[in-house]
């Protein structure tokens, strides 16, 4: 049978009525999908990260450890996460396991602040952060450089609005790595391979020559060595881990291309394993490197602590070259989300919860078309807007809600549906599922405290999608 006439909905040949609907099709093997784990989750938080944490948290050792239990809670949730996926390999994965544990509203509610604000948010982030790095060869391109400016008033508020070069560079940015993932999975996962690999192979260079340079200083790896009071070192370590888990963030986005990866029971589980295990290893050298290179009090006060470490360790000359790196990581991580970020709002539409052309799949090329179209726009939209990192805040802790939602609905499937096939079942379940619930509810716990606004605008968005929900569910009926 041709590969390539199997559709990744049921696995069945295509036949006459298919041909005139063409579905999406299984094309990511596991190194695809292990690129894109690795691709998505290291941008550039790894390189800026370290030193928010050094000044809650002053201890070396316990900045590893930080990162250690970073790595180990990351990996509980792929493992949780592995079992949904393998179980449900559809497009939309993460759309598609809360839908099914809890109903469609609640898979809705996932996707509307998944479109409205937080896939579309990172994606303009992204964009925005990658051309203010890339200013260090263009400086024509920076944000500083603006075109307009004008002051207006909304409700008795005066706001100040600014376009510059750099917000059309960014939405440039968006429309050709949309127009790549157009024209093909082939196409788009080979960008995304070769980028990360390049990540890759300079990481590992930077931690090589950090590591032998021989110019770093002494590290004192005591857990405690301002003798700060336990409940100070408790809430310190708190705030370092959440912040590092900032840095984590994007594994799951793997499950969202459930359709299209071949021998999903197989090539998810072990692509999020290999992939949350290779970030984590990396993470860890990385910031023994960041150890080695200055000392914490100067840590505490640097914002780009990647290009401050290789400054200290190998002068001017490494400042280019992790300017470099970084423009590579976001650029890849950036293609990655948008790879896989319509494969939610493609299996909304099929459940007719979004616009209806995003379940089209274009005959020629296999991708959503629309779907990856209407999603270029809007995260173009926030990339002018002049407030997504304001955005991004805003949903941090319904995101991190999603996450305890979607890994509580392994214990919530297996009861209601017993007998579904699971080719993998959780390792160590139910601890490992437990574990990470507990973690994502003690994060939660610390953002509401921490950013009690944000918080509470992102429920209240949330809940705006309930008459939403009933309101698309009644038009799609007319």
């Amino acid at each position: 049978m041709n590969k390539s006439n199997i559709g990744a909905e049921g696995d069945s040949p295509l036949d006459a009525k298919t041909q005139e609907k063409p579905g999406l099709i299984r094309q990511l093997g596991l190194f695809d999908s292990t690129m894109l784990v690795v691709g998505v989750v290291i941008g550039a938080g790894i390189f800026i990260t370290t030193g928010i944490m050094a000044k809650t948290l002053p201890s070396a050792g316990l900045i590893l450890v930080a990162w250690i239990v970073g790595g180990i809670l990351t990996l509980a949730g792929a493992l949780t996460y592995a079992e949904l996926g393998a179980s449900m390999p559809e497009a939309g994965g993460q759309y598609v396991f809360i839908r099914k544990a809890y109903g469609p509203l609640s898979g809705f509610l996932f996707g509307w602040i998944t479109f409205a604000i937080y896939m579309n948010g990172v994606i303009a982030y992204m964009s925005i952060t990658f051309v203010e790095y890339f200013t260090y060869f263009l400086p024509f391109l920076s944000t500083d450089n603006v075109i307009f400016s004008s002051a207006f008033g909304l409700f008795g508020q005066t706001f100040n609005y600014t376009l510059s070069v750099g917000h059309l560079a960014a939405i440039a940015l968006i429309a050709v790595l949309s127009t790549i993932n157009f024209l093909g999975v082939r196409f788009g996962k080979s960008i995304q391979n070769t980028f990360t690999l390049v990540k890759i192979g300079i990481i590992i260079l930077f931690i090589v020559l950090g590591l032998t340079s021989g110019t770093g200083t002494r590290v004192d790896f005591s857990l405690n060595p301002t003798g700060a009071g336990f409940g100070q070192i408790i809430i310190g370590f708190g705030l370092a881990l959440v912040i590092g888990l900032i840095a984590f963030d994007g594994w799951n986005t793997l499950t969202w291309l459930g359709g299209e990866i071949k021998n999903p029971a197989r090539n998810i589980t072990l692509a999020l394993v290999y992939g949350t295990g290779t970030i984590t290893v990396l993470y860890l050298l990385i910031n023994i490197v960041y150890l080695t290179a200055l000392p914490i009090n100067e840590m505490a006060n640097s914002f780009k602590i990647a290009e401050d470490a290789a400054l200290a360790l190998h002068g001017n000359a490494a400042t280019g070259v992790i300017s470099a790196a970084v423009v590579i990581s976001i650029f890849g991580g950036l293609n990655g989300v948008i790879l896989a970020g319509p494969r939610i709002y493609y299996a909304m539409a099929k459940d007719k919860l979004f616009f209806r052309r995003a379940a089209h799949v274009h005959p020629r090329y296999r991708t959503p078309g629309f779907a990856i179209l209407i999603q270029a726009v809007w995260a173009s939209v926030l990339a002018l807007s002049g407030t997504v990192e304001q955005l991004i805040t805003m949903v941090m802790f319904v995101g991190i809600s999603f996450w305890l939602v979607t890994a509580y609905s392994v214990f919530r499937l297996r009861k209601k549906y017993p007998d579904l096939d699971r080719p993998y079942k959780t390792w160590g379940y139910p601890a490992v599922p437990i574990l990470f619930i507990i973690a994502s509810a003690g994060i939660l716990i610390n953002t509401l405290v921490q950013r009690p606004m944000e918080s509470l605008a992102g429920i209240g968005f949330t809940i705006i999608g309930i008459p939403v929900y009933y309101l698309w569910r009644n038009l799609s009926k007319k």
